[in-house]
């Protein structure tokens, strides 16, 4: 996060999708760096319910009272999919197949505004008015004549998008209505297909398998991830992939992937 100028105390909610140590093993680390940042304000962890004893046994054992409150939001004992919700987005999980309890995420952005076109919108148009353009309406005299047509003055709002994260999981057509037509799908996809059984016997996908689940849900592209150790150069998983499903890409960090708006 730092190379990636990402500030450590903007992050206010963590979801953690099953209590594999690959997956939440450094959390503990990032809370400890919040605490040594002065963080004030309360930090939201939406994961199994067995995370809460996890991470009060390391803060009582290191003797550490947090300048900050967390708050736990048990997804292994919660009725409903909804996680979370604000003006911008929502976050809803879905259950994987995998050896213990395990949840995706989908991330979806909400219906955004009607952008302003600065190249047409008169100097002298007063705030009122343009609230009125962002709500999609024209603009009229008392008269009742119309003074601003609103398509004149303004853009389509950018595109809503959407992610889809399937941490670990052995193939599951299941996820596929829930996933579909999602702008960017993780998918795991920890071997390549001559390990099929392998992977079936450990709970986890091949690069083809996680190929096939985002050709089925039609998503506009996919990110494999999470390589088992015996893969020291990752092109076959990638070429394995592709050739299912064109626009599949490596998740490597760093890397930026462009989502359209």
């Amino acid at each position: 996060m730092g190379k990636a100028r990402v500030k450590i105390n903007k992050i206010d909610y963590i979801f953690i999708s099953h209590l594999h140590g690959d997956h939440y093993f450094g959390l503990i680390g990032l809370i400890s760096t919040m605490h040594l940042f002065g963080r004030k304000d309360d930090l939201n962890i939406y994961c199994p319910a067995a995370l809460e004893e996890i991470i009060n046994l390391q803060l009582k054992h290191s003797e550490t009272v947090l300048n900050f409150k967390i708050n736990y939001t048990y997804i292994d004992q919660m009725e409903g999919d909804l996680l979370f919700e604000n003006k911008n987005v929502t976050v809803t999980k879905f259950l994987l197949n995998h050896s213990i309890f395990c949840c995706g995420f989908l991330f979806r952005e909400k219906p955004k505004p009607i952008r302003m076109n600065k190249d047409k919108l008169p100097e002298d148009i007063s705030v009122a008015n343009i609230a009125k353009l962002k709500k999609g309406e024209d603009i009229y005299d008392t008269d009742g004549k119309l003074l601003y047509k609103n398509s004149d003055l303004t853009l389509p709002p950018k595109i809503s998008r959407s992610y889809a994260y399937c941490s670990d999981t052995k193939y599951e057509e299941n996820i596929i209505p829930v996933v579909k037509g999602v702008d960017l799908l993780y998918h795991e996809a920890t071997f390549t297909k001559d390990m099929e059984g392998r992977a079936g016997k450990t709970f986890h996908s091949t690069a083809e398998q996680a190929a096939k689940i985002a050709k089925k849900a039609k998503t506009k592209k996919l990110l494999i991830g999470h390589y088992s150790v015996r893969y020291r150069e990752l092109g076959p998983l990638l070429n394995e992939a592709r050739r299912v499903f064109p626009e599949s890409y490596l998740a490597i960090e760093g890397n930026f992937i462009d989502v359209d708006e």
